[in-house]
């Protein structure tokens, strides 16, 4: 043993400096491996608790990105241990300057994301678990974070996988980033001849058999569902348009709930003999 670190002390043959950088490797690994297991159970521990906050974001991106800095870290050790390293490392780092310069020239996106994506981990627009939506088409829940992308996966079941530099520039809509509750627009047409009074009634009504809805959080009137405003937004020559505003205490939900309140009010207006909207100039035209 004595021995063995008189070795690593002199490191001035072949043998001992490769037996050196093996055992630096290794235990360079073997740390990477350490810190994302115990990251990887903290993250399992908020998971079962259904505990979604920014520092579950911080933990993901330091379990991808630990092995890459703990290499970093590895390799100044080498340099500066190993004395014919030491002493050439002027002339390396001068070298690695150039090779730097070099390689971040042609890797310019690669190097974007990285800093994108610390910058999304410093100053939070978004988390994992948190919905966002970037347009009509990327739109889904914040599955990971990593050093060059962001995957989100989507109500199809699969993973969009954006760089960081393209979705820390872009506009992103948060649904869930401080508060969970939304106000959905459901928008319904009747015909002009309709009761409009009726219509409403059944509009609220099937309302409230819905889950997640809850009253204005604004609102004064006690938390019993019955505070939901139902407009008249416009009226045309064969339509009435209404517009039902619906505060939920879910934004995962919103979909799933717009699609029920759709079919379930489409069928009481068929039920009850609410006139419906026609478009007498496709008529005329037909």
């Amino acid at each position: 043993m004595k021995s063995l670190i008189d070795t690593f002390k002199k490191l001035d043959d072949f043998w001992s400096i490769l037996l050196f950088v093996i055992i630096v490797v290794f235990f360079t690994w073997l740390f990477s491996r350490i810190i994302r297991f115990l990251l990887l159970k903290i993250l399992s521990r908020k998971n079962n608790k259904r505990q979604r906050d920014y520092s579950t974001t911080s933990l993901k991106f330091m379990m991808n990105s630990v092995m890459f800095f703990a290499s970093i870290i590895a390799f100044f050790v080498i340099i500066f241990s190993v004395p014919v390293f030491r002493a050439k490392a002027t002339l390396i780092f001068s070298g690695a300057g150039i090779l730097a310069a070099i390689i971040g020239f042609a890797a310019q996106a690669a190097i974007s994301n990285l800093i994108a994506g610390a910058f999304i981990v410093i100053f939070k627009p978004f988390r994992v678990g948190d919905f966002i939506r970037l347009d009509d088409l990327r739109v889904g829940i914040v599955d990971d974070i990593t050093l060059r992308h962001t995957v989100i996966n989507n109500f199809e079941n699969k993973r969009l996988i954006i760089p960081n530099s393209i979705i820390s520039t872009e506009s992103v809509l948060n649904h869930t980033i401080d508060d969970s509750k939304v106000l959905t627009f459901n928008n319904f047409m009747i015909g002009v001849y309709a009761d409009i009074d009726l219509a409403r009634k059944i509009i609220q009504e099937e309302t409230r058999k819905l889950k997640y809805i809850i009253d204005n959080p604004e609102s004064k009137i006690s938390k019993d569902k019955n505070n939901i405003d139902v407009r008249v937004i416009s009226t045309e020559n064969h339509r009435i348009h209404l517009r039902a505003y619906i505060w939920m205490n879910d934004a995962f939900e919103e979909y799933r709930n717009r699609a029920i309140l759709n079919e379930s009010v489409h069928k009481r207006f068929i039920a009850e003999g609410i006139d419906m909207p026609v478009d007498f100039h496709r008529i005329v035209k037909n």
